[in-house]
């Protein structure tokens, strides 16, 4: 939906609102450098850190099918508030928790408040860019959100290395910083001309035939992108610290911060490559990244690590965003919401579904087995991902106008 008309477009706003969007964001991943802190303090098997971490995919599904329209009709400011509530109330929880069941609702508040911020935070954040910017509003939406992500580990490893309180300081410091983000918010205008009469609904989720063809693909490749993104965030500090012997909450935070930063270059990156090589080069980055995280392992290198975590975050930032944007563009206009909702529903089912896999394999194999089977398996999914897409565009493509049909 297009701004109200006569909405001030300030840059005051517009980075307010970007700023919104990176502290709720990293509220979903601040929970990493903590991990091994809930295995000491309750005896957690490494399974049982992958369940808690899933949860977080659960209430991002959730909010996904059922609030992703729901700005339109109520407004993007109440709706962002309603996110930064939800932000608030998982540190509150894990400020409280004493135990698995309000660990794993921590988490799943967490996602909540992701589902409902991504959609209604993007949309905010080009609504309100000045002219001047408007050509760079969506990289930097973008960048709010991967670079949110990734300062969440940083922002915890920090805290949990310096000071006391590991388990309770990183939540502390985080509900400030989203009161910082509900002041940023409440003091931009609303962009959303919302209706008279309010007709909230669940998002319809569905994929036509004429999309499936670029979709499957697509889809492979992103599912096995946030099955990378799952496992530095819930497994990687396992790795860390068993197979390569460091324990500093820094350099793990920093870490997985390389991957998410990583993931927004390769964003960047993928418009300077031809359209009909976006993905494969995405695909590519993935498996060679992929294989150097398997190096690290057997080979005890720290720079294996750091090396396959960047490629791969930018495999993921390239394959992510061109899968995206190759759905959008041979969706039929008035079902590409439902489209592009059953491509997150597919990446966010990544980030749960197989690293709970990975959590038992840990605890059935060890770490270093299950990072092995971890990067085969994955790399198996990407390249038949790109043979997929090889195979998609030596065939006859479909008309574009049968398609915008």
């Amino acid at each position: 939906m297009k701004a109200v008309s006569g909405t001030p477009q300030s840059p005051i706003a517009f980075l307010a609102v970007a700023l919104a969007f990176a502290i709720n964001m990293m509220g979903t991943t601040l929970p990493t450098a903590i991990y091994r802190y809930y295995q000491q303090q309750y005896g957690f098997t490494s399974t049982v850190i992958t369940v808690i971490y899933a949860s977080y995919a659960l209430g991002v599904l959730g909010a996904l099918l059922v609030f992703g329209n729901w700005s339109d009709q109520l407004g993007r400011r109440r709706m962002l508030m309603a996110g930064l509530c939800a932000s608030a109330a998982s540190s509150l929880t894990f400020l409280a928790s004493d135990g698995l069941a309000l660990l794993m609702l921590g988490r799943l508040l967490s996602g909540l408040s992701a589902g409902i911020f991504t959609g209604t935070a993007t949309v905010a954040v080009i609504e309100l860019a000045p002219p001047a910017w408007r050509g760079k509003a969506m990289l930097a939406a973008t960048a709010s959100n991967m670079l949110g992500l990734g300062c969440g580990p940083l922002l915890s490893g920090i805290l949990v290395e310096l000071f006391p309180w590991p388990t309770r300081l990183p939540y502390v410091v985080h509900l400030a910083l989203v009161g910082i983000a509900a002041l940023a918010v409440l003091s931009v205008p609303e962009t959303a001309a919302t209706p008279a009469r309010v007709k909230l609904g669940i998002q319809r989720i569905s994929l036509p035939v004429e999309v499936r063809r670029a979709f499957i693909p697509a889809a492979l490749a992103g599912f096995a992108g946030f099955v990378v993104v799952g496992f530095f965030a819930a497994v990687a500090p396992q790795l860390i610290s068993v197979v390569l012997g460091i324990h500093g909450g820094i350099l793990t935070g920093s870490i997985v911060f390389l991957l998410f930063a990583c993931s927004a270059v390769g964003q960047i990156v993928q418009t300077m490559i031809g359209a009909r090589w976006r993905q494969a080069v995405g695909c590519i980055g993935l498996v060679v990244g992929l294989v150097c995280v398997g190096l690290c392992g057997p080979q005890q290198s720290l720079g294996a690590l750091l090396l396959g975590t960047a490629l791969a975050g930018i495999g993921q930032g390239i394959s992510f965003r061109a899968g995206l944007g190759e759905i959008a563009s041979v969706a039929p206009a008035h079902r590409r919401a439902e489209v592009t909702s059953s491509y997150f529903v597919v990446l966010y089912v990544a980030i749960s579904l197989p690293v709970i896999g990975l959590g038992i394999a840990v605890q059935l194999a060890g770490i270093q087995h299950a990072t092995l089977l971890f990067v085969g398996l994955t790399i198996v999914l990407v390249l038949i991902a790109l043979l997929l897409l090889l195979r998609g565009q030596a065939s006859p493509q479909p008309d574009a106008h049968a398609i915008d049909d």
